[in-house]
């Protein structure tokens, strides 16, 4: 689909009854022409007749946070205390809407949850996001700061230190969430971000157990951990790294036994299946069926670690929605994030299904 098919389509999806006269004044755009782009998403199978009833589809929700990223690259390696020659530059991301466009980049359907003001920062969120997910369950708020987070990174793309305001995310109550508890009950798959109360991932971890919808959690870094409960059932995935892991247990995770003996007890809390990342260490995951530990990916260059991790996730999301086993699972959520390593992009540009299949069989 084109960017004009997309914006018809999102339209659509949100008043399916409205006149071809309607579209096309919200749209800014002759009658004739919104006709045109009616009749092709027909032909394409995206619309079925009228009231342009849309095909059921596998949605997935993400539910957290859609915030704008600033990156400092510094020149040289830092020294405290005095100016620090850097680059600036300025992104779209939220762990929760990163992993939406990767999702929407591999061609699943995806809607964002989140909490945003109704300021400038909202308006570049949304232009940047809504060609790969709906953002209808978003609501821009009047007095409300957009969340801002700020990474400063040496010169070979590793992170020295990020800065973040995501005050506004403690406005994502249970209650605010549960407004969409319909469209959550219809969903294939629902993922969740620290970057709501611990209250409100109660909420989402029991709807997820009852209904028995897959269920992905993400931490967003160790302060947050406090945000997860110490039971873990009804969460299918539990996607995160050692340091995380180590702040949730209050134990240190300095070996590969103490890795491995991390993932354990993550699943005997609850949890069906348990990833922790280590960066170029690789990661340790498993589920019932045993744990393991995987190799990381050959990357030729790192060009910038933001957004590795959410790849990694989506991938993770998008292989189970396909059926893989749990293996395949993590090699080719290990792909999906050396590759975003290597791209100056949160979310890789060239992302797409069959982008990531050739670049997984070119690898294995």
């Amino acid at each position: 689909m084109n960017q004009k098919e997309v914006e018809v389509l999102e339209l659509i999806r949100r008043n399916p009854y409205l006149s071809q006269q309607e579209m096309a004044e919200h749209l800014n755009m002759s009658r004739p022409s919104l006709a045109n782009f009616i009749s092709n998403l027909m032909r394409q199978g995206k619309i079925l007749g009228r009231a342009y009833v849309l095909p059921e589809e596998k949605t997935v929700i993400c539910i957290g946070g859609a915030n704008v990223d600033r990156k400092f690259l510094m020149d040289q390696p830092a020294q405290m205390g005095t100016s620090n020659p850097a680059s600036v530059s300025g992104s779209v991301g939220g762990v929760a809407r990163n992993v939406a466009e990767n999702l929407g980049r591999l061609g699943r359907s995806v809607k964002l949850l989140s909490i945003v003001g109704n300021d400038p920062e909202w308006n570049l969120i949304e232009a940047a996001s809504n060609s790969f997910m709906s953002t209808e369950l978003t609501k821009a708020i009047d007095g409300l700061s957009t969340g801002t987070y700020t990474a400063i990174l040496e010169p070979d793309g590793e992170m020295l230190l990020a800065m973040a305001d995501m005050k506004i995310y403690d406005l994502m109550t249970p209650e605010y969430v549960a407004k969409n508890e319909s469209v959550l009950l219809s969903a294939a798959f629902l993922v969740i971000d620290l970057n709501s109360p611990l209250e409100t991932l109660e909420y989402v971890r029991r709807l997820a157990l009852t209904n028995k919808i897959p269920l992905a959690v993400i931490p967003v870094s160790a302060p947050k951990m406090e945000r997860l409960s110490d039971d873990l059932t009804g969460i299918s995935w539990l996607i995160l790294n050692r340091d995380e892991a180590s702040k949730y247990l209050q134990q240190s995770i300095d070996s590969l036994d103490s890795w491995h003996q991390a993932a354990e007890q993550l699943l005997a809390r609850g949890a069906e299946a348990v990833v922790i990342t280590g960066g170029k260490d690789g990661a340790v995951a498993g589920n019932a069926d045993g744990i393991r530990h995987y190799h990381s990916m050959p990357v030729e260059q790192v060009t910038d670690v933001t957004g590795a991790g959410d790849a990694f996730s989506s991938a993770i999301i998008h292989s189970v929605m396909d059926g893989q086993e749990f293996e395949l699972t993590i090699q080719t959520a290990m792909v999906n994030a050396a590759k975003t390593l290597e791209s100056n992009a949160t979310v890789r540009l060239e992302l797409n299904a069959a982008q990531l299949q050739k670049e997984l069989e070119e690898l294995q």
